[in-house]
């Protein structure tokens, strides 16, 4: 009979086979979570800032990239001592608090794209209704409903999690994922798989579909319209479309990636996907909302005139 056991700790075992080249790692590391702290918090301050842009697509766009600061900072600070670390160990409580937030992360992405695919269906194919629909009041409870449905789904999902009894304590990933710790179970899992394919039909399927059906509907609005009318779609819709297709890739492959066992695949493919939606959305989103969205793009070029007259004075 297998041992059933409550592990203190958890060990990380994709850490094995990187020794000699940690110190380059953590340095890509250091950087990365660098520009991730300064590209959002530069647009988190050119929304604040301007009152001009105190208005729902703002408004969603900053809570998009608070979301991802939120994950990545629950991540990088981890995985920066983990590098430079002889043992990759993590507390049972760090652990499941680090799969609390990151996964919080990874739904509210899905959760809020939807919000924001429905504020520019309402901008797009009801133009003269938009500030009646869209109130500040009712942009913030769309909002409260992304973020609380997302911690509602993670912390059922955690407490399924944390009640088993486990027969190892090696995940074979950077941090804590749910399946990771889900499939060290010395008992049946059924339940935890049943709410797990509730909740990715729920925050993925049906939001990634309700996105599809809100640009199905835009792109028949832009079709009877005029080529300037279509530009303007273009140019407010582009940052969205880029970011939710990156996001979905990034997340479907981490999804497919949990159904494999250890050793199936090439650790360095691991690696690479299981970082991928945690990494590449926090660096892309500040840069496609940045350059992309003219009044954004304006202020953050004001800071940065006035920043540079500051320090020349």
């Amino acid at each position: 009979m297998e041992n059933k056991t409550v592990p203190s700790y958890f060990y990380f075992t994709l850490f094995k086979g990187y020794e000699h080249v940690r110190i380059v790692y953590f340095l890509l590391t250091i950087i990365a979570y660098f520009f991730i702290i300064l590209l959002n918090v530069s647009v988190l301050l050119a929304v604040f800032k301007d009152k001009s842009l105190h208005e729902p697509m703002y408004l969603l766009v900053s809570c998009l990239l608070f979301n991802s600061l939120c994950g990545s900072s629950v991540l990088f600070p981890r995985l920066s001592a983990d590098l430079l670390s002889a043992t990759h160990t993590i507390s049972r409580p760090a652990c499941f608090t680090q799969i609390f937030i990151i996964y919080i992360y990874a739904i509210s992405e899905f959760t809020v794209l939807s919000v924001m695919a429905y504020d520019r269906y309402v901008a797009i194919c009801e133009p003269l209704q938009y500030h009646n629909i869209m109130t500040q009041r009712k942009t913030v409870l769309l909002v409260l409903c992304a973020f609380s449905w997302s911690i509602l789904c993670v912390a059922v999902g955690l407490y399924l999690s944390v009640r088993l009894p486990l027969c190892g304590n090696q995940i074979p990933r950077l941090y804590c994922s749910n399946w990771s710790v889900v499939r060290l179970s010395c008992v049946s899992t059924v339940i935890n798989n049943i709410w797990g394919f509730f909740v990715t039909v729920t925050t993925v399927f049906l939001p990634a579909g309700f996105i599809l059906f809100t640009y199905m509907r835009i792109l028949l609005v832009c079709r009877k319209s005029t080529a300037e009318f279509r530009g303007k779609a273009l140019q407010t819709c582009l940052p969205h479309i880029i970011n939710f297709v990156t996001y979905s890739i990034a997340i479907f492959s981490d999804i497919a990636l949990s159904r494999y066992e250890p050793g199936q695949i090439l650790n360095a493919i691991v690696l690479i996907i299981s970082l991928e939606f945690i990494v590449i959305p926090p660096l892309l989103n500040p840069l496609i909302y940045g350059l992309n969205l003219p009044g954004i793009r304006r202020k953050i070029l004001s800071m940065t005139i006035s920043l540079k007259v500051a320090l020349s004075s």
